[in-house]
């Protein structure tokens, strides 16, 4: 099966966090095949807390009036804050890159009717658990622990 185009873009996005000294999440929102926001989380970049990659990724997007046909990608399972904005904004469905390195808020998401999808992807995994072993207390720190 070729590599899901909108999950290599979150992925780029994660890079792209990651060369700029930041945490290699990376998000795209989709609407009608098309990419209508991108981001990655800017922590640490821009010294704010709220920053993941899905908030930066939202906040790229725009106002777009509403959310029910659209389609969120992230390399790493959503958080509580950001499985809250998904389900705030009624996104109906979460594509997932892994979430073996943090579980996230797959069950609050599913509980609120959103569909998510977890591609377990290597790549993503290897990502996250080669960030987490380097950087541990940064990690400790976006998590909330």
């Amino acid at each position: 099966m070729p590599p899901n185009p909108f999950m290599l873009a979150a992925i780029r996005e994660a890079r792209l966090g990651a060369s700029e000294g930041g945490i290699p999440i990376g998000s795209v929102l989709v609407r009608d095949g098309k990419i209508i926001g991108r981001g990655h989380n800017r922590r640490v970049q821009d010294d704010n807390t709220m920053l993941h990659a899905e908030i930066d990724c939202l906040i790229n997007a725009g106002r777009i009036g509403g959310y029910r046909d659209t389609v969120l990608y992230s390399t790493l399972m959503p958080c509580f804050l950001c499985g809250g904005a998904v389900v705030q904004f009624r996104i109906p469905t979460v594509v997932t890159g892994e979430a073996r390195t943090f579980p996230g808020s797959e069950s609050f998401m599913r509980e609120h009717g959103v569909e998510v999808v977890n591609l377990d992807l290597p790549e993503c995994i290897g990502m996250m658990e080669k960030f987490i072993a380097e950087h541990p207390a940064l990690w400790s720190e976006d998590i909330g622990q």
